[in-house]
């Protein structure tokens, strides 16, 4: 897993919908105004998802809002943005996601040395029976966890 930098955005939601199997971290290009918004922290991951198209991976409907103060410079909130990930990286990916179920799901957005990095996870969707499971089992560690924590108080 990358070390990351400056944390801006994280997906909660991708870890609920899907078993993440393998992480990435991949480089975005950006246009004019986009890493002032990205560093304001104005993301939005709700419906983005990484694509495979000629060998390029492409990220869609990940909501960078529109600078303040950036007038004409703008950009489109909602256009397809490209991520930088090396060859093997890619040749993997199209592997995995060819062969079976597997979706390119953006996990987390920081900044790591100036420049904007996404943490993209291999994942496979989740049955709603899974999602339950995984909710009862976090519970469960939660109240184990209560129940020690007073038991080392009260001793």
């Amino acid at each position: 897993m990358p070390e990351h930098g400056h944390l801006i955005a994280q997906n909660k939601k991708a870890r609920h919908d899907y078993f993440i199997e393998d992480t990435y971290e991949a480089g975005i290009v950006l246009k004019g105004t986009e890493i002032k918004s990205i560093r304001k922290g104005s993301v939005n991951f709700k419906d983005a998802f990484a694509r495979i198209e000629n060998g390029e991976v492409f990220l869609y409907n990940m909501h960078i809002a529109p600078y303040e103060q950036g007038n004409r410079y703008n950009h489109d909130p909602l256009r397809t943005r490209k991520l930088l990930l090396h060859k093997k990286e890619i040749s993997k990916l199209i592997g995995k996601v060819k062969e079976t179920s597997y979706t390119i799901v953006p996990l987390k957005l920081y900044i790591k040395g100036g420049f904007a990095k996404l943490e993209i996870g291999l994942g496979k969707g989740k049955k709603n029976y899974d999602k339950r499971e995984t909710l009862k089992k976090r519970t469960a560690e939660r109240q184990i966890q209560k129940a020690l924590r007073r038991s080392e108080k009260g001793l």
